[in-house]
């Protein structure tokens, strides 16, 4: 018998669009002979609508984003963790199933979605799902959780510091918050993604406008040294029951030919001054180190299901800039294209990462 998988996607964070394109792309790989997909929209002010199948070919295009339309049903979660159906309402209000679901595979990514609080949602209704559980999710997702972690277990990180939008406000002096940090300093949200609210500071001056852009997204801002170094990211996916995790055996590159850094607009927008070499010319020993690091980092931060983890490569060794729980999942997105290379093609990722989901114990 098929299973049913639903695909949630959208969500209220700023990174909404790149959700909807992520379902697009899983939604085309799903084995058929395997699952009936369920698709299922977070508007992007948290509403749950069932969106048709045929609706779900979104493209990102800078003139026309993709969003979840309010297209007036309503999804209605089980009503206890003692049933897995699923319902809808029309746009009458009148009220139907959907059927019993077997998983759910959340392609959220930033707050509201890749940060435990939707997990916390199916763990309480004891549905499986494709991912980092609740505290992984969590702390992955916060920026300054995540290095304090990581760097409390050896794992290289940059000097950084962070600070709160309360402290910030109670704040009459603020020329200390460079202190110990290295220009060009990096200001970023601390729970967000897909580079939404990051500045690249060169000086003093501009330091108060990039924490306050930095604020627009989160009430943590962290403030981060710049690394000399390659730029280089790493897949890493859960064993099966009893096995170890896997690191992809190939690492691509963010290869810089004009900007600063790799924003939003060259990640998703085809923004020019920025090359993504895959696979990356690296030596065995550098590969080891990053698999090695890698996976530490994934096992440290209790990951499962997929992780990009992204490193700087320095002349003294790596140090690990971010851990993403649920990558950009595009074909063309540097996660599944580094298991591409790695010989797991895109919709055998999928169906890995399915079955992984239902065989995962919470």
């Amino acid at each position: 018998m098929k299973k049913k998988v639903v695909l949630l996607f959208g969500g209220r964070s700023s990174e909404h669009e790149i959700s909807c394109v992520t379902a697009t792309g899983i939604l085309g790989a799903l084995d058929r002979d395997l699952y009936d997909p369920l698709m299922v929209g977070i508007t992007k002010e948290g509403g749950f609508v069932h969106v048709n199948e045929d609706d779900v070919n979104f493209k990102l295009d800078p003139h026309n984003m993709p969003v979840v339309q309010d297209n007036g049903t309503r999804v209605f979660w089980p009503e206890s963790a003692v049933s897995r159906e699923m319902r809808v309402a029309d746009v009458s209000g009148k009220i139907s199933s959907l059927g019993q679901v077997d998983v759910v595979f959340p392609v959220l990514h930033g707050p509201f979605g890749e940060d435990g609080t939707i997990q916390g949602m199916l763990e309480l209704l004891n549905i499986p799902y494709v991912g980092s559980g609740v505290l992984s999710s969590a702390m992955c997702m916060d920026k300054h959780i995540a290095k304090t972690i990581l760097q409390s277990v050896g794992i290289d990180v940059a000097p950084w510091r962070s600070i709160t939008l309360t402290e910030y406000k109670n704040l009459k002096d603020y020329s200390h918050l460079d202190e110990g940090l290295t220009y060009p300093i990096f200001v970023k949200p601390s729970r967000a993604g897909s580079s939404v609210g990051v500045s690249r500071v060169t000086e003093k001056a501009e330091l108060k406008e990039a924490i306050e852009i930095a604020f627009k997204e989160d009430h943590t801002a962290l403030i981060e040294s710049g690394v000399i170094g390659r730029e280089v990211e790493i897949a890493v996916l859960q064993g099966r029951p009893g096995m170890p995790p896997r690191a992809s055996t190939v690492i691509g590159e963010i290869v810089f030919q004009g900007k600063d850094f790799y924003d939003y607009e060259a990640k998703y927008l085809g923004s020019e001054g920025v090359r993504l070499e895959l696979p990356a010319k690296v030596s065995a020993s550098e590969l080891q180190l990053l698999s090695e690091q890698a996976i530490k980092a994934y096992k440290v931060l209790q990951c499962s299901g997929p992780a990009r983890i992204d490193f700087f490569l320095t002349a003294d060794g790596v140090i690990l800039n971010e851990l993403n729980t649920m990558p950009g999942f595009t074909p063309i997105s540097m996660y599944p294209q580094l298991w591409h290379h790695s010989g797991l093609e895109y919709k055998e990722l999928v169906t890995e990462l399915i079955e992984l989901a239902t065989e995962t114990v919470r």
